[in-house]
């Protein structure tokens, strides 16, 4: 059985439909939104049908699907770029689309299977923080009670697991480095342009966190959509990336009048 885990779409259909047409491709039976389905991008409602009507096993609520279905306009801890697409996502949803954002928890254990997900943070969920280190993770693995945990928000994969025994000599919980990045590529990818994906192997008796980073505005130097499928057969969580048409969510986000800082940093994925 195959799991598709996407995060942070951001309202950009674009880099989602490429997406959904790969874990076709993959024959993928199950999906899992780890939240931020919208925000920043210029299509929140499209993306909100899109992933309505998958075959949804689990979704989790993200801080941008909680500020565009709320009555808070002030949005402290928001940048002037991120509370504008906000505002004005606000107005691009149904109200049955907010509804059912609204809805979404803010943590979720996937029935019939080992997966827990969050959008931020197992240990407090709706304080929005970030796993960018070993030190963030044992707090994660701390709450975590299933083998894995998928997570998003910071927009930036990475993946840690954490050793069944150890001895004083070790350390139980070790960044899985291939994950981010293929070491002979550095942070930068040297061809945006083509798909590649990353694997890694479910151990018995370790414990994975896995931030799987984001379909619609990746922030590690790489443009492409960044997704994941869990393989439950096989044991083996794979990381995606996708090219897709920049250009064309680009001069979205444009004729939107949305900040154009949000069509840049989609060429660099900054």
């Amino acid at each position: 059985m195959k799991y598709a885990i996407l995060s942070d779409i951001h309202g950009n259909i674009d880099a989602l439909n490429v997406v959904l047409e790969r874990c076709r491709e993959l024959e993928v039976e199950n999906y899992i939104c780890l939240g931020d389905i919208v925000g920043y991008n210029a299509d929140p409602q499209l993306c909100l049908d899109a992933i309505r009507q998958l075959n949804l096993v689990g979704c989790v609520k993200g801080n941008h699907d909680e500020y565009a279905t709320n009555d808070d306009e002030t949005m402290e801890g928001f940048n002037p770029h991120a509370k504008k697409a906000v505002l004005w996502t606000k107005h691009q949803l149904t109200d049955e689309g907010r509804d059912w954002l609204r809805s979404l928890p803010m943590r979720q254990t996937i029935k019939n299977s080992n997966i827990t997900i969050v959008h931020a943070t197992l240990d407090s969920p709706d304080s929005w923080g970030y796993i960018f280190d070993v030190h963030h993770a044992a707090d994660n693995f701390a709450y975590q009670f299933t083998q894995l945990c998928f997570c998003g928000h910071s927009h930036v994969p990475i993946a840690f697991c954490k050793k069944p025994i150890t001895n004083a000599s070790e350390k139980p919980i070790q960044e899985i480095c291939d994950w981010a990045y293929k070491r002979n590529e550095g942070a930068v990818p040297r061809d945006p342009t083509i798909m590649d994906s990353i694997s890694f192997e479910i151990r018995p008796g370790y414990k994975y966190l896995i931030n799987v980073g984001s379909v619609g505005q990746p922030r590690n130097n790489d443009p492409r959509a960044s997704f994941a499928i869990y393989d439950r057969d096989l044991q083996k969580v794979t990381r995606y990336r996708m090219p897709y048409d920049i250009k064309a969510q680009q001069e979205k986000i444009r004729v939107a009048d949305l900040p154009e800082r949000l069509a840049l940093r989609l060429e660099t994925g900054s």
